[in-house]
Order: C-alpha cells, then sequence, then structure tokens
C-alpha cells in the first residue's frame, strides 16, 4: 500500500492591537522534506474586505472552505459567528467536506474564530490566535510583543512571525500580512 507524503504549511497569526486587526500567514508549503512553494498566500480578505481569513492544512481543502465560507457570510448577512457555525455543521456533516484536511482562521473588528473539520468553532479569551505547524511560536511571541512593546499590529505580526520561522521548520520569512481597513 503506498502512502501519500502530508503536505505540511503553514503558519496563520490574528490580531487585534491597538484598535487594529491583521492576519499574517508565511508562504511555505511543504511535501515531506521537500519546500515546494515559498510564497504561497493562505491570508486574504474576503465578504467585500470585511473579513479576513487564513487556512493551515492542505491548499485544495482550504480553497474549498474558503468558497464555502464566504458563501454563508453572504447568506447571514456579514454575522461572522452564525457563518462559521454554519459552516461548521457543514464540514463535519457532509462526508466530503469531513475528509477536508485544514484548519481556518477568520476575524471581522469584533471577533476571531478557529474552525475545523471537527465541529469547533472557538473564539480565544485573549485578542490573539494561531494556527498551523508554527502557530504556537507565533501565538507566544505576539503575546509578548502586545503586552511588552509599543509595536503597532502589522509589527508586532511581522516580528511574531519571524519567530515561528526561526523555530519552525514548515515556516518560511515570506510573510503575507492583510489589515482590515
Amino acid at each position: 500500500m503506498k502512502i501519500m507524503k502530508k503536505i505540511r504549511a503553514t503558519t496563520i497569526l490574528a490580531l487585534r492591537h491597538q484598535g487594529k486587526v491583521v492576519m499574517a500567514g508565511d508562504g511555505q508549503v511543504s511535501f515531506g522534506p521537500t519546500i515546494m512553494k515559498h510564497a504561497a498566500r493562505k491570508v486574504r480578505p474576503i465578504y467585500d474586505g470585511k473579513v479576513l481569513a487564513g487556512f493551515a492544512g492542505a491548499g485544495a481543502d482550504a480553497f474549498t472552505l474558503f468558497e464555502k465560507f464566504e458563501a454563508q457570510l453572504q447568506q447571514h448577512n456579514g454575522n461572522l459567528r452564525r457563518a462559521a457555525v454554519e459552516l461548521a455543521k457543514e464540514w463535519r456533516g457532509d462526508r466530503v467536506l469531513r475528509r477536508l484536511e485544514a484548519l481556518l482562521i477568520a476575524a471581522d473588528r469584533e471577533t476571531m474564530l478557529v474552525l475545523s473539520g471537527s465541529g469547533d468553532v472557538i473564539e480565544p479569551d485573549d485578542p490573539v490566535i494561531a494556527i498551523g505547524s508554527g502557530g504556537n511560536f507565533a501565538l507566544a511571541a505576539a503575546k509578548v510583543l502586545m503586552k511588552h512593546s509599543t509595536l503597532d499590529a502589522i509589527e508586532i505580526a511581522r516580528e511574531a512571525m519571524a519567530v515561528a520561522a526561526s523555530l519552525c521548520v514548515y515556516t518560511n520569512e515570506r510573510v503575507t500580512i492583510s489589515e482590515l481597513e
């Protein structure tokens, strides 16, 4: 039996700081021990730029989730929590979607959520959240910088992602940062 190598990718970080909401994602996509791509774009604005979304996991799966999530946002007039719950229900209940291997972070001005295929919709206690193989490194760095520096939200995201890239072999320094306008 041939076993497919798991595609590994990513650190995604979202934070709300000094009135700004930003999301950052690295660009590396790995296939086993090989780096396949350096500049993948895993963070993007959706719903007319009112929501930021980022993914960790298999790329094709994530694009499917982006489309379905944006459709839920349209259906629920931009209500992030409601759209997230409906996507999680659909993701968990559908035989095909259930097999998707990805995590999704979504953020608007008031709310940040992590969504998973097991039906999880998690809102963090702190105004910062991260997913992916380097997520815990970026999360720790961002929390410290938010508490003990005068950096703005974009600078914090950039520095936290640099920390993750220096520690996680599946994270690189080609970072995309999106900000809610």
